[in-house]
């Protein structure tokens, strides 16, 4: 080995790989808990090692050279063989220790994912938990993540999905004065006339209003004066009287019981098979991972 390579660390490759997954100083810098400065430095200082140059940055993108792309096709593997052998021991300890990163939407986060995060914390003080709140469907192992969770349907076939939480049922909801300005609806055609609170997904699309009663599927595209990306935006919005929202039925039921929203379409609105933890396939899991797992199982359990 040249006096060159033995001046490299485990800690400069991690750091290299996680620059080129992500393409990016600042999530590479977000996912190993240190700032894009600091990122940026020590990768220099490899480069300078090598005496070649593995990244292409400019203020707009970041692209591996040559002999990044090598660098990166030979060395990623080995590090998560090393990583998958460090996991095996890891499975020896009673208790599992390291970190465990999660990303779900902010409705999931709240309404399912939290209450299982403190019965996993209580029982596992040796791993830390890491909870990333984003509405994208993104490409959970390319950026990092052990798990998401996610609505079911919404789910790569590529993944392991496991239930999280009960099944979820929508409402209808807006406020005291909007009614007082509006009729209440009662079927679903009637929202065409209405003002009522647009949800954009991710990929751009507009969440098309779904009801159901007695086997009869209805579809609403509906139309108003707000379109929002986030389903606790659109319930606020509800309660400033901006329109109607279409939310889960455990996410406004308080506001509901306070009087504080109203409630229609009660007898069209469907359930559904709820939210999913859902991960990859691995030769080797990672011992927080499979302890999460075994927690979200007996939480289900205890709902039945």
């Amino acid at each position: 080995m040249s006096s060159t390579m033995r001046g490299i660390t485990h800690t400069d490759l991690a750091t290299f790989l996680a620059i080129a997954r992500h393409r990016s100083f600042r999530r590479a810098a977000d996912e190993l808990g240190c700032t894009p400065s600091a990122l940026s430095h020590a990768l220099r200082l490899l480069e300078e090692r090598l005496g070649l140059r593995l990244v292409n940055r400019t203020t707009r993108s970041v692209a591996l050279t040559e002999a990044g792309e090598r660098l990166y096709a030979r060395v990623a593997p080995a590090l998560r063989d090393i990583g998958d052998a460090l996991e095996e021991l890891n499975t020896l300890r009673q208790t599992p220790m390291g970190r465990l990163r999660l990303n779900a939407a902010r409705v999931s986060a709240k309404m399912v994912l939290l209450p299982v995060v403190a019965r996993f914390a209580a029982a596992h003080p040796g791993v830390s938990v890491e909870i990333v709140v984003d509405n994208a469907l993104i490409d959970m192992v390319s950026e990092g993540f052990d798990a998401g969770i996610r609505f079911g349907e919404t789910i790569a076939q590529d993944m392991i999905a496991l239930p999280i939480g009960p099944r979820q049922r929508s409402a209808v909801v807006a406020s005291p004065d909007f009614f007082r300005r509006h009729p209440l609806p009662t079927t679903p055609q009637q929202l065409g006339g209405l003002p009522c609170l647009g949800l954009r997904f991710g990929s751009g699309r507009l969440y098309a209003w779904e009801f159901e009663r007695g086997g009869v599927e209805v579809t609403v595209e509906v139309d108003g004066p707000l379109i929002v990306d986030d389903q606790d935006m659109m319930v606020e919005a509800a309660l400033h009287g901006i329109g109607l929202a279409y939310a889960f039925e455990q996410q406004v039921a308080p506001l509901v019981a306070q009087g504080r929203l109203v409630r229609v379409l009660e007898d069209w609105c469907p359930y559904y098979s709820g939210f999913y933890l859902y991960y990859p396939s691995r030769r080797q899991m990672p011992a927080p991972l499979r302890a999460f797992i075994e927690t979200v199982k007996d939480f289900n359990a205890d709902l039945r």
